[in-house]
């Protein structure tokens, strides 16, 4: 039996030493929870896969050029970008019914047909029962990753909540802040040559683009114009490339701020041997 072990853990290390071979298989595993068996995931727990990102979208009007579901399809594909780049890491459902302005009142984007809202306290407690689920199935990390500007404040006061309240289980919960705010996206824009005018804040060349560039059956340029049906900025400047650009910037500021949290948490200086053997065969 040590003999067969070490067999394995010999050919693990000479994949390691293969950096071609050991980038490989990460981006071919199964992050979604949804479309693991419960078994897949406590195995993927056993084997350090410890941190779980819970992706908070939004159904609301995006003007007269772009589906309702943006924020979900686009949290979607980044959380398991993200998830690919952490390498221990699994991605929950999204969450798409969020803060989305008053159902009374049809304030923000409730005045809009097709947008679904909650309150905030409704929302922060389906967060909070979701990140229970997963503290108690023995996740240490999660992070909360939310594609929309309503989504921020609860999930940041959630965040420092459950933090404060779990510390002594070793259980953090982390708002992914940059991801959304400080990803560098208006810069890169700016660059560019578009000013905050024809970025817009809703619905303007960002979103367009990111959508473009993962599912361009939502987008319908067709007729569009600037500052219109619920729109800001000039959505006929966006494009694929753009859009490209933009996601990796939202991915690679989301996935340094979840490792320097995750840094700060653990005393840990880094993985072992045995522990890079595990995370090479799963994930």
């Amino acid at each position: 039996m040590q003999l067969k072990f070490c067999r394995i853990l010999v050919c693990a290390v000479a994949v390691l030493a293969s950096p071609a071979i050991a980038a490989g298989p990460q981006a071919q595993i199964e992050r979604q929870i949804e479309r693991m068996t419960w078994v897949e995931v406590r195995d993927r727990l056993a084997a350090g896969a410890t941190t779980v990102i819970i992706p908070t979208g939004g159904t609301e009007q995006n003007g007269a050029h772009m589906v309702l579901g943006k924020h979900n399809i686009i949290v979607a594909e980044t959380a398991r970008r993200i998830a690919n780049e952490l390498g221990n890491a699994l991605v929950a459902p999204v969450l798409s019914y969020v803060p989305e302005g008053s159902v009374e009142q049809k304030t923000g984007h409730m005045a809009y047909a097709g947008t679904i809202s909650v309150p905030d306290d409704v929302f922060s407690a389906v967060l909070e029962a979701a990140a229970s689920s997963f503290k108690a199935h023995g996740f240490k990390t999660i992070v909360l990753l939310g594609d929309s500007g309503p989504n921020q404040a609860p999930q940041k006061a959630l965040a420092a909540k459950l933090s404060l309240a779990w510390k002594d289980s070793g259980v953090s919960v982390i708002n992914a802040d940059h991801y959304y705010a400080a990803n560098g996206g208006e810069a890169y824009l700016t660059g560019e040559g578009e000013t905050l005018a024809t970025m817009g804040a809703h619905a303007g060349i960002r979103d367009t683009s990111e959508l473009m560039a993962i599912d361009a059956s939502g987008v319908h340029l067709d007729g569009a114009k600037p500052d219109s049906d619920g729109a800001s900025g000039d959505p006929r400047r966006a494009s694929v490339d753009r859009g490209q650009k933009l996601l990796a910037l939202k991915v690679a500021a989301a996935v340094a701020e979840i490792r320097a949290a995750r840094a700060a948490s653990s005393p840990d200086t880094g993985p072992g041997l045995l522990s890079k053997v595990h995370h090479l065969i799963f994930g």
